[in-house]
């Protein structure tokens, strides 16, 4: 059983649309999911919560409707944020009371087991903690009411790279607990390390919704002049960007044998920006 499935996900704004989305997350996997600023990431992660009524469209937690079983489901859902605030006086310990109250199957023992794997002071508050250890305290929160599907919505932004490598670390070590993410980011570095499927949203429409090797395979990357191109070529091209070396152009892996330039595999940053600039062209 999906522990997460999506069907038909629709949200109007006068300026933008999430258009009829639709995906599943099975049990222990990483999913990630990738698109520009404003292309309905954060719509759709908050649609999935509850923090959003969708205009139309049925999310179901573990097989059953969110509108039917919505508090037990929630008991089992984790959410963390870079754009979460709490109370930046108030002291870890006071947050940490309050959230207790509201899930029964909080685990005092396993949450002081991550306040020493974190290296989190309860003494400290919110604004004396550094973006990685703040991302750290919320992780923390989600684990120690046994969450077992974790919507992490960009928790790498604005880390250093040493912050976020040990973020990472934590995220593959729980998916080998069994544990289930959905992860949006922006660094698509991150999921190049740890992502088994890729989701990538576009304009408020999905358009791919694949296991990350086989997303990957779909594309190649060509250099190239403009002017050694015939036309059918340029057709073939679904985004060019230039760079101080000239031009590179993202193709159909089934269309490297059209070109004579040498075809290389690309990352999931270069797939994204090639497409986005395809989009606009």
């Amino acid at each position: 059983m999906d522990v997460l499935s999506v069907e038909k996900l629709v949200k109007q704004y006068p300026a933008f649309r999430l258009n009829e989305v639709s995906f599943s997350l099975p049990e222990g996997q990483i999913t990630g999911f990738i698109g520009r600023n404003g292309a309905g990431k954060t719509t759709t992660l908050h649609s999935i919560l509850g923090l959003l009524a969708p205009d139309s469209g049925e999310i179901r937690f573990w097989g059953k409707r969110l509108s039917d079983d919505g508090y037990k489901a929630k008991q089992r859902v984790g959410f963390v944020s870079s754009g979460m605030s709490y109370y930046s006086k108030s002291r870890l310990r006071t947050i940490t009371g309050v959230t207790r109250a509201f899930f029964p199957a909080w685990d005092d023992a396993l949450y002081r087991t991550y306040l020493n794997l974190f290296s989190l002071d309860e003494s400290k508050t919110p604004e004396a903690l550094s973006n990685g250890m703040k991302i750290k305290y919320m992780l923390a929160l989600a684990l120690s009411h046994n969450a077992d599907l974790l919507i992490l919505d960009e928790p790498t932004s604005g880390l250093d790279p040493v912050s976020r490598e040990e973020l990472l670390e934590i995220f593959l070590d729980l998916k080998e607990r069994g544990k289930t993410i959905l992860f949006s980011t922006h660094v698509t570095s991150d999921l190049d390390k740890t992502a088994d499927h890729i989701l990538y949203i576009s304009g408020g429409s999905l358009l791919a919704d694949r296991p990350a090797e086989a997303f990957l395979e779909d594309y190649r990357l060509i250099r190239f002049s403009p002017q050694d191109l015939d036309a059918e070529q340029h057709r073939r091209i679904l985004g060019a960007r230039r760079d101080k070396h000239g031009s590179t152009g993202l193709i159909r892996t089934e269309d490297a044998k059209c070109f004579a330039q040498q075809a290389e595999k690309p990352d999931l940053e270069q797939i994204m920006v090639h497409l986005e600039k395809g989009a606009e062209a």
